[in-house]
């Protein structure tokens, strides 16, 4: 049985986190992006749950809900295999999860260990 080709992902020092071939961002912009996800999570990364595989469960402070909504809405754009949720989760936080079909669980694990190093102790 061979083994599907992995598609290259990091989640390192470099900042992208996505296979090349998965992302419509253009290439110049996405250190920007990357900037502002670990800013997301620097100001307001309160819990990180891996739920399974292809879920990650974030919680974030409430005050910050806006700019995650709009921050999921522009990466989804760009790659639309993310899906983003988001509920209350009491009075100061906000819940947003993140599903990746199971090809792309490795870009999750990317971006989960992104949000863990920018989490604040």
């Amino acid at each position: 049985m061979t083994e599907e080709p992995r598609m290259p992902a990091t989640g390192d020092a470099d900042g992208a986190w996505v296979a090349v071939d998965a992302c419509a961002l253009p290439t110049a912009e996405q250190p920007l992006r990357v900037a502002e996800f670990d800013a997301l999570f620097r100001d307001a990364l309160r819990g990180i749950e891996r739920v399974s595989p292809t879920r990650l469960r974030l919680d974030l402070d409430a005050a910050a809900e806006a700019r995650a909504r709009e921050l999921a809405a522009r990466e989804s754009n760009c790659c639309s295999f993310f899906t983003f949720g988001f509920i209350p989760a009491g009075k100061q936080l906000v819940r947003m999860d993140i599903d990746v079909p199971p090809a792309r669980a490795e870009v999750l694990d990317a971006l989960a260990a992104r949000a863990a190093a920018g989490r604040p102790a």
